[in-house]
């Protein structure tokens, strides 16, 4: 059968994060045999018709007349058991409320977490004032840990109103949980949820603030700092957020601690119950030896590392475990904080009692215990490569991007920036990237390059410099303003970047001791040997590899090493093929190779003096650059990758 509906209903709130945060929400559909349930560990926003659980509803229905055990891990196995024996889509698993979805009479069942209705469900007067909120179809269950005393309690509910009105409630409140709301039709799902949306924002006396904040351009010398003391072992990703919501909530300690405890179970799933809250700010160093004393004192009260700090009037910091765990950090507890103004409209905020939280980290404690972690070589690293929109850069990006690492494309062509990044975001992993439009020669460009970086992931491990560019030329030919362009990007650009980004890297090591930090020019063979009718690009490549030598002396005592790969001919890109401004061309009409009439004869010059006669390929640099990430005792090297073309003496 078609399962067209469903899927359309659950793209439809799964793609909104005021209904549905960090993939949650439960959709189902049925028939008198059979239910399909939202399958665990699928989002909403994606799923498709083959990730639903199909259910034997016979077999579900004896769930409420089975005698369990008084001991609740065996309460739970008994559950569990029923479940999987109902379950006919080996694979996939359902979540447990799956019994709830098939006790509701009505076709279609959808089961979401809006931070609107959770304004309500989570303040003090939400049992008093959920009948005039919600209308006479809703029935209000309090709060209940998720397992079969839930699915015990919402069952009762549902047999009480069906005995007294006759039919079932197409409104199911959980309180510090959610909604459900049933019908058997996807049209009136929508209405339900419009009128209900409706009562709410009739009653609310304070709108939610909507403006934008900026984040401090302090933030890199901060953040870097705040990352590295959270990292006492694998290293973390940080993102800051603000905005006038988190500006309010961060004013004063007094202020934060009205939202200071989770309302619902995903505030602790993503968040932890606990959180740091910072407020000595005068200056970068302050709030950086507060963090360091409040990372210490957190520590040893909970026994786990915090994952939201709140600092005043800089912003909500998330430290997760990678780059997708920080944007779903700041989802989930900027929808806390929502709640806490919300709940002031109903009576003020409910937060869930310490044995509940203490309930749900048990289960949080437990679901952790299966996870299993595998990463690549640079996992969790955040990398800078400029020149990366297309061409060896996109190469370098996408191949390193694979390994795990967090990419920041840094390029002035925006229009395939944005488009690489996009690209480079659709791979699978954590790991996220981010495009800057980055002009290397402007320093301006370059901080404002690092403070993104900075933002989006808290830190700069590897600085890649790669951006740079080729107008071949003999004497008679490079005109002054040419080779001063050349010169610009290729060697004064250099100095530009490692000026900028080793201010962070110092930052960096200074508060990790067993860490190191690393910056790679991506030289050329033409930084090793002179380059006949090439001086510009020559020139400025063995200028790099002095630059290099000399960075690599200076912030040696700071942990951070210094290298330059020096590529040989990369064929296959548009530096040499393309067709009208690619160095085959250029070379030709340059008359660089003597009695060459042709590309073809010129391409075949080079590969002939290659002892392995192919080009230089991306993959062939990168394993250079992961070579001179992963070792601790090189530093001020060119390391050659031309197939034997260069031979070091």
């Amino acid at each position: 059968m078609s399962l067209s509906g469903l899927v359309e209903i659950s793209w439809y709130y799964g793609r909104q994060k005021e209904f549905v945060l960090a993939g949650g929400g439960t959709t189902s559909y049925k028939t008198d045999e059979h239910l399909w349930v939202k399958a665990a560990g699928v989002d909403l926003e994606s799923i498709a018709d083959d990730e639903f659980a199909m259910l034997d509803r016979k077999k579900l229905n004896e769930a409420g007349s089975k005698t369990y055990s008084s001991n609740i891990e065996q309460r739970k196995l008994q559950v569990m058991r029923i479940l999987e024996d109902a379950n006919l889509t080996p694979g996939l698993s359902p979540s447990v409320t799956a019994f709830i979805h098939n006790i509701i009479n009505y076709s279609y069942v959808v089961e979401l977490n809006p931070t609107l209705v959770n304004g309500v469900l989570c303040a003090n007067d939400a049992e008093k004032v959920f009948e005039t909120v919600f209308g006479a179809e809703a029935v209000f269950v309090s709060f209940m840990t998720p397992g079969d005393s839930l699915f015990k309690e919402v069952e009762q509910k549902i047999l009480t109103f069906r005995q007294t009105k006759g039919h079932d409630p197409k409104i199911i409140l959980l309180q510090n949980r959610g909604i459900i709301v049933s019908s058997d039709s996807v049209d009136e799902v929508h209405a339900t949820y419009d009128q209900v949306l409706s009562g709410i924002n009739a009653n609310i006396k304070k709108p939610l603030p909507q403006e934008a904040a900026n984040v401090s351009d302090l933030v890199t010398e901060i953040i870097p700092a705040i990352r590295m003391i959270a990292s006492p072992e694998a290293l973390k990703t940080v993102k800051i957020r603000n905005n006038a919501l988190i500006d309010h909530f961060s004013v004063n300690r007094a202020v934060f601690n009205q939202v200071c405890k989770p309302f619902t179970p995903d505030h602790i799933v993503y968040c932890k119950p606990k959180y740091i809250y910072l407020d000595q700010v005068s200056d970068s160093t302050s709030v950086i030896n507060q963090f360091q004393e409040a990372f210490k004192s957190f520590v040893a009260d909970n026994g786990y590392l915090p994952k939201v700090v709140m600092i005043k009037g800089l912003g909500l910091l998330a430290i997760g475990d990678n780059s997708a765990e920080t944007d779903t950090i700041l989802d989930v507890f900027e929808d806390l904080l929502k709640i806490g103004w919300l709940s002031e409209s109903f009576g003020g905020p409910h937060f869930l009692t310490e044995q509940q939280i203490m309930s749900v980290e048990e289960g949080v404690i437990k679901a952790s215990q299966h996870k299993v972690v595998s990463g690549g070589r640079v996992e969790n690293r955040t990398i800078i490569v400029t020149g990366a929109a297309q061409g060896f850069g996109e190469g370098i990006a996408r191949e390193l991007k694979k390994e795990g690492a967090n990419i920041v494309i840094a390029d002035l062509n925006s229009e395939r920036g944005t488009a690489t990044a996009q690209a480079l975001n659709d791979f699978p992993g954590e790991s996220k990237a981010l495009f800057v439009k980055t002009d290397v020669s402007k320093s301006e460009d370059i901080e404002r390059l690092v403070r993104e970086t900075v933002k989006q992931f808290g830190a700069v491990d590897v600085f890649v410099s790669n951006a740079g560019i080729l107008r071949a030329g003999g004497l008679e030919e490079m005109t002054p303003e040419t080779f001063d362009l050349v010169t610009k990007i290729n060697y004064n650009a250099y100095f530009y970047c490692v000026k900028v980004v080793s201010k962070v890297m110092k930052l960096q090591t200074r508060y990790k001791q067993d860490y190191m930090a690393d910056v790679i020019q991506i030289n050329s063979k033409s930084g090793l040997k002179g380059s006949k009718k090439n001086f510009a690009y020559a020139g400025g490549k063995f200028g790099g590899i002095g630059l290099t030598q000399s960075f690599a002396l200076e912030l040696a005592p700071d942990r951070i090493k210094v290298n330059s790969v020096c590529p040989g001919n990369f064929y296959d890109g548009p530096l040499w093929s393309d067709p009208e401004k690619g160095l085959f061309v250029q070379y030709l009409q340059a008359g660089k190779v003597p009695g060459a009439k042709t590309v073809e004869e010129v391409k075949q010059f080079y590969l002939n003096q290659t002892p392995i006669q192919r080009g230089c390929t991306v993959r062939d640099v990168v394993k250079g650059v992961m070579y001179l990430i992963d070792q601790e005792f090189e530093t001020g090297q060119a390391l050659p990758v031309t197939g034997g073309q260069i031979m070091l003496n």
